[in-house]
């Protein structure tokens, strides 16, 4: 309702660990002096920067100087960092109440006043409601659509709670995904939209929470009514308790709702489908794994660390390399694969908020695995698994940013059928109500379970398009208490046609970046192609995410690996065509195993070298897998060359394999186009 109300609430949805705009632990230590140094060059972080230099002092003039803001905006924050000066002289208290007042009508957050005073959020939230300060809504109309209308949340005065009543229907509230960021597709927002449909269908009116204007959830039609809400517990409850609904959907949000789940539900809130306590398990590294032995599932050996000293011991009991992470992360931030002591100190000494309760999650790194993943329905008893995915790249790379083709190509069917047994057990003794994603690598012939997601994932759309099963809105059926022999549904059967997933990568908006996938999500978006083969699904597939294949001329390969998989890809293109110019290592591995190639100079070893060649268009398609730390760093101007210059480019054995299969069915003149519903047609014949 008003400039500071506003902002706050903006700063709280972006979902950056910060509440509120004050207490940014990078920037707490600086003088007023040095505040004013960063401000000259805009940034993300420049409001909180901002916010400090205010707090030490500086004027509306100084900052105005080194910003050209306009002065309005700079009084408002100025002002806001003197209401929380004032309320810093209650510290271990709630303040009093025209304080507290004041506080909300300026968009304070109870969770960020309950850090800043050092007092329970619940205190704050009691206090306030027995002074009657609590959220009242107000409707924006929709332009050119009549009677439509979403709703925001104020606690400055505004319209009482009694005019805008809630329905007395039965209904249900869905929370949505909140921001997208690069590490999330859209495939939440795919969700939440299908679970408003099913709602519709089943009788429920659907209330959506969700803060991101560019989503379809957020879309007027969707839903029945719709809070343009930041996804916290403050204002999450405020609607709960106003709409009074039958109960919450948290399991299509992604990680957003799913770090609110146990909060709402000790507020009184019910959750629909699975129970806190599976998300727990399989959030909890360790119970997790207890409930593996107890199932006798392999998995892949590991620990959990708080220090150097604990990191340094579970890296030498599993054996270099090893997988490390911080535990409760969203799309693999902070994931890394380390190759000794040193690079593990250098990784322990600048991890954050590393804690007994987030501890660091230390794996052993699956070598040469190959990744699959399988999404599956579940009423709490009975499971339905439609197919398996295969990673076209192997382990260690994010499954984000893997391709993954359906049906599998290259998984045996011992195998397989692991991974559906597998799959079953896990899903009951969970006793998973919805959806549930499974990642599994496959090392030397035996599964190892990677992980149990209890929630929608970014393969449903995949699944749902290539299968013909709507697994969204079937898992939201579930949630409301159908069971699964009512839905009537069919596994995929392998042999109709083939879909291809690509992940859609930014690379050519970061040019100082190397663009080398690894174990922490780099994607954007991705891409599906459906092909009767898989050859023809995979060179669609990475037509649409802006990749060109070509059918003729020089391929350039410098390869780590020399193995089997690299003179098939030698002799593969040799097949179709293709010159090949190679590094020297790759050059004495090809031409001993009587593979045609010219050698090509390195950078560093004179000219013309790589980058001539890719400059001269004399290249048009690369493939070179980097290993370890130095080779990284040695060839990653070939990378950034072959994104300025638009030159395709495989960084894994794998997807390249993948490319000599698409460019032989394209020269073959294998490529059609058929609707959706032809293909889904097949499946049912």
């Amino acid at each position: 309702k008003n400039y500071k109300e506003a902002f706050q609430k903006a700063i709280r949805s972006l979902e950056n660990g910060r509440m509120g705009l004050g207490f940014a632990a990078d920037f707490n230590s600086k003088t007023k002096e040095e505040l004013l140094e960063m401000l000259r060059e805009a940034n993300s972080e420049r409001h909180f920067v901002i916010y400090e230099a205010f707090r030490k002092g500086a004027t509306i003039e100084e900052i105005h100087a080194k910003t050209q803001m306009n002065r309005w905006f700079l009084e408002q924050a100025k002002e806001l960092v003197e209401l929380e000066e004032k309320l810093l002289e209650s510290k271990g208290s709630v303040p009093a109440d025209a304080l507290l007042i004041q506080a909300k009508k300026d968009g304070f957050a109870d969770a960020y006043l309950a850090k800043i005073l050092g007092v329970p959020e619940k205190e704050i939230r009691e206090k306030r409601i027995a002074l009657g300060v609590v959220e009242r809504w107000e409707a924006v109309p929709v332009s050119g659509v009549e009677n439509a209308c979403y709703y925001f949340s104020t606690y400055a005065d505004s319209v009482p709670v009694t005019e805008l009543p809630a329905s007395t229907k039965k209904k249900v509230m869905v929370l949505g995904g909140g921001p997208n960021r690069i590490g999330q597709g859209i495939e939440f927002d795919y969700c939440c939209c299908h679970a408003a449909m099913a709602l519709r269908r089943m009788g429920y009116e659907t209330i959506m929470v969700n803060c991101n204007p560019e989503t379809v959830s957020t879309d007027y039609d969707t839903s029945d009514k719709l809070y343009f809400e930041p996804l916290t517990l403050e204002d999450v409850l405020a609607i709960y308790e106003h709409e009074k609904p039958e109960g919450v959907i948290v399991q299509f949000g992604g990680q957003t709702p799913l770090n609110l789940a146990r909060k709402l539900a000790e507020a009184g809130v019910k959750i629909l489908g699975t129970s806190i306590d599976t998300i727990d398990t399989a959030e909890d590294r360790d119970l997790f794994r207890l409930m593996m032995q107890k199932l006798e599932i392999p998995m892949p050996e590991a620990g959990m660390a708080i220090n150097i000293e604990q990191a340094l011991e579970i890296a030498h009991k599993i054996g270099y390399p090893v997988m490390i992470r911080p535990s409760f992360v969203l799309g693999g931030r902070g994931m890394e694969v380390v190759y000794d002591d040193a690079a593990l100190k250098e990784y322990v000494s600048k991890a954050i908020g590393v804690t007994e309760d987030a501890p660091l999650l230390i794996d052993r790194f699956l070598q040469n695995a190959l990744e699959c993943e399988c999404d599956a329905l579940c009423d709490g008893n009975d499971v339905f698994i439609p197919s398996v995915m295969e990673h076209i790249e192997l382990a260690g790379i994010h499954s984000g940013d893997s391709a993954c083709v359906i049906p599998p190509v290259h998984i045996p069917a011992k195998q397989y059928a692991d991974i559906v047994d597998y799959t079953r057990k896990i899903a009951h003794e969970l006793k998973v109500v919805g959806l549930m994603n499974m990642q599994y690598a496959i090392e030397n012939g035996k599964v190892y379970v990677i992980e149990a997601n209890p929630r929608a994932s970014r393969t449903v759309p995949l699944v749902s398009k290539v299968c013909n099963i709507q697994m969204a809105g079937a898992a939201t059926e579930l949630m409301m208490g159908k069971k699964l022999e009512e839905l009537n549904l069919k596994p995929f059967v392998a042999g109709t046609h083939y879909g291809v997933k690509e992940a859609v990568l930014p690379f050519d908006k970061f040019p100082e970046v190397d663009p080398v996938l690894g174990p922490e999500m780099r994607s954007t978006g991705e891409v599906l192609g459906i092909a009767p083969d898989f050859g023809t699904a995979f060179f669609k597939a990475q037509e649409a995410a802006g990749t060109q294949l070509p059918t003729e001329g020089t391929v350039l390969i410098t390869i780590a690996e020399k193995n089997e998989q690299a003179l098939e890809l030698g002799r593969g293109f040799v097949k179709l065509g293709f010159k090949i110019k190679a590094t020297a290592g790759t050059y004495d591995f090809y031409t001993k195993n009587g593979i045609a190639c010219e050698l090509i100079k390195k950078q560093h070893e004179g000219r013309p070298n790589i980058v001539d060649g890719i400059v001269n268009r004399e290249i048009s398609l690369i493939v070179n897998t980097p290993v370890g730390k130095r080779s990284v760093i040695d060839d990653s101007y070939i990378r950034k060359n072959a994104i300025k210059l638009r030159v395709p480019y495989f960084t894994t054995l794998a997807a390249a394999l993948a490319t000599v299969q698409g460019i032989a069915a394209v020269k073959a003149g294998t490529v059609d186009v058929d609707s959706l519903q032809a293909h889904h047609g097949k499946l049912k014949a």
